[in-house]
């Protein structure tokens, strides 16, 4: 007579066959770590050009430590006058201030997968800096732009060790560091304007200031180390971007920037993922699962990413929901906040919190 395994040792047993039936386990067994600096080679200021050359090549499963630059190509640093500030951000018509290292070319990503790219770990570098452009200049970026004439400046150190900065004496803000921008390669039907007016070409360079299906600008303060974001895949290789890196940011970004810094390392995992398909990212943190919308009107960007949220329930297996009874989920525990309402195409993210789902 077979002898019988104990519940606990078949349990046991069952995880581990389980885990060696998964690709993703097994990628992230095998993958290999790499490393890509920040240097004026590796690092695009203000857009994504699907030409670009790849930066780095990696599989599936591996890992990626990254550095970023400020703004600007690092120019913006302690010292910095707004004059200074103002004429950089002229330098570069149609495209965004943001440093971008990449692109990252994923083996594997095609067009119409999905690429799942989890946030390991971000370590800021000391500095960070907030400002907004006068009013009396550029009297559409932010939020009160028309009754704040003039430009405003304030750099800050950064405590590493209790990642705390000082905005004035009996003021510290305590750090929560994100990723501004993450991206893969540009969607070619993507409405923006292209770099140089072009408008037959829907391969040509897309600024960095809009966020869109491929993510982008997309200024998400929940993007923290632990969260995963999933993309849907637009071009061959996937092309992972990173920069205008945040230490810390307020729903809204109201005055135009965050606690702009950049990142020592950002320590990511991207998977390619050929089981899913999506239109518009989507992220999971530890406690939320959350839908994202763009658009210039902030009420069609609440509506999409409401539309993204009912979706998504529609989709799941955890317990069977009608698109009605999605609809009536979201509305009463989905909490849906404006992400930033500066970057020209404004942004909503709805949070759908985990515990409601008890079912196991």
């Amino acid at each position: 007579m077979p002898q019988r395994l104990s519940p606990m040792y078949a349990m046991f047993i069952a995880a581990l066959a389980l885990a060696a039936s998964s690709p993703v386990s097994a990628q992230q067994k095998g993958g290999k770590h790499h490393t890509l600096a920040a240097t004026l080679e590796t690092v695009q200021w203000g857009w994504l050009d699907p030409n670009e050359p790849p930066k780095l090549k990696v599989n599936s499963g591996d890992t990626i430590s990254i550095e970023t630059m400020m703004h600007s190509h690092d120019k913006i640093k302690p010292g910095i006058t707004m004059d200074e500030i103002i004429a950089l951000r002229k330098a570069n018509p149609g495209g965004g201030p943001h440093s971008m290292t990449g692109p990252i070319y994923v083996e594997g990503a095609e067009p119409g997968d999905v690429l799942e790219v989890r946030i390991r770990k971000i370590v800021p570098k000391p500095f960070a800096v907030n400002f907004n452009l006068p009013g009396k200049e550029f009297p559409t970026i932010g939020a009160l732009a028309p009754e704040m004439p003039d430009g405003f400046v304030r750099f800050m150190p950064l405590d590493l060790k209790t990642r705390t900065a000082k905005f004035k004496p009996g003021i510290t803000i305590d750090l929560k560091p994100f990723p501004g921008t993450l991206a893969v390669g540009i969607d070619p039907n993507d409405p923006s304007p292209r770099k140089g007016g072009v408008k037959d070409n829907p391969m040509a360079p897309v600024s960095t200031l809009r966020p869109w299906k491929n993510g982008s600008n997309m200024d998400i303060n929940e993007l923290q180390e632990g969260s995963t974001v999933f993309f849907p895949v637009f071009l061959k290789g996937g092309l992972i971007w990173t920069g205008d890196s945040h230490c810390r940011q307020g729903n809204g970004e109201v005055n135009l920037t965050a606690l702009e810094c950049s990142f020592k390392e950002i320590l990511i995992q991207p998977i390619v993922r050929k089981d899913m398909k999506l239109e518009w990212p989507r992220i999971e943190t530890r406690t939320h699962w959350i839908s994202v919308g763009f658009d210039e009107d902030l009420n069609k960007a609440m509506v999409n990413a409401v539309r993204e949220a009912v979706d998504f329930l529609v989709a799941q297996k955890r317990v069977p929901l009608t698109r009605y009874e999605a609809y009536s989920l979201v509305s009463m525990v989905g909490d849906c906040r404006v992400s930033q309402v500066v970057d020209v195409r404004k942004g909503v993210h709805c949070m759908i919190p985990k515990s409601v789902f008890t079912k196991k």
